[in-house]
């Protein structure tokens, strides 16, 4: 595959695609093609008005004009218009990095990759852009309501490598969490459910059937009417932390979707998820040392009586 023919917009690479085959002759055209598969998404005047702007670009860098001939394998590149995004108030600490990794501190309510209506307000966007790596990648992802740390790699050809880790748990996770306190949950103890997250759906559910997700929840502070614990999942399902708190009855402080899904709206900074992503420790597939990297983030001191 060739590479790329356009620079990084805003830490946020082209969209790259390939023309597919074309056997019946349906695309007598590169415009045809394109207002066949995007026509419909953005309306046909738009994609009109980028390939008269030479926002398709390919492989050699000259701009896909409309009524050249289709040419089925040919690559084109070009930038979407990204959506209008309030920035995150918040700044991407570093806690590492060398030769092939950066550990990052990402903030609550970042988004580790672009997605849906976050894509430049993403952490590996503004890292890229902010530190000018623009071969960033990140090894895993980090929901975006929770804190801590996330594993970048520098390298494309390293990234398959640290990936791997986490595929095989062979990375050590620690959770940091600020929910209530019931004396009458015996703690510590192991959680094993079933969970599911159905597309277009917020919340994930417990569902009767074999475990897939596993967490040890440990508590190691109480003052008054809320307790931090420590959070050690075995596996790695959607939001599984929060669910496996909130099946215990003790639901993760400022937490919107559970117990109780709340309505879409603002972000109020003031009042992120109280979860942080504090610990990671693996084995590096390349030097064979021994990694272990801590959160320099805060959930802060718990509030309450004494």
């Amino acid at each position: 595959m060739p590479a790329a023919p356009l620079p990084q917009r805003d830490g946020v690479d082209a969209v790259r695609l390939r023309l597919p085959e074309d056997p019946e002759g349906v695309w007598p055209t590169v415009g045809a093609y394109l207002l066949g598969r995007y026509g419909t998404a953005v309306g046909a005047e738009r994609i009109g008005a980028m390939l008269e702007a030479g926002r398709f670009v390919g492989a050699d860098g000259r701009a896909a004009a409309g009524a050249e001939p289709y040419e089925p394998g040919r690559w084109l590149w070009f930038h979407r218009d990204l959506p209008a995004e309030e920035r995150v108030p918040f700044e991407i600490g570093v806690v590492h990095r060398d030769e092939r990794i950066l550990v990052a501190d990402k903030p609550h309510f970042l988004a580790t990759t672009p997605r849906g209506r976050h894509v430049a307000q993403t952490a590996v966007a503004r890292l890229r852009a902010e530190l000018e790596l623009p071969a960033l990648q990140p090894a895993h992802r980090l929901d975006r309501l929770t804190a801590g740390l996330v594993l970048f790699v520098l390298r494309p050809e390293d990234r398959g490598a640290y990936q791997l880790l986490f595929k095989e748990r062979r990375v050590r996770k620690e959770y940091e969490a600020v929910a209530a306190y019931d004396p009458g949950v015996e703690l510590p103890v192991t959680v094993r459910s079933r969970i599911e997250k159905e597309r277009g759906v917020l919340a994930a559910r417990e569902v009767p059937g074999e475990p897939n997700a596993v967490s040890r929840i440990e508590l190691v502070e109480r003052r008054g009417g809320l307790g931090r614990y420590r959070l050690l999942p075995e596996t790695g399902k959607t939001h599984q932390l929060r669910v496996h708190m909130n099946a215990l009855g003790l639901p993760i402080l400022d937490d919107p979707l559970y117990p109780v899904v709340r309505e879409d709206g603002p972000e109020d900074y003031r009042r992120p998820l109280r979860l942080l992503a504090r610990a990671l420790e693996f084995t590096d597939p390349f030097t064979g040392e021994e990694r272990r990297f801590v959160s320099r983030l805060s959930l802060g001191p718990l509030s309450g009586p004494g």
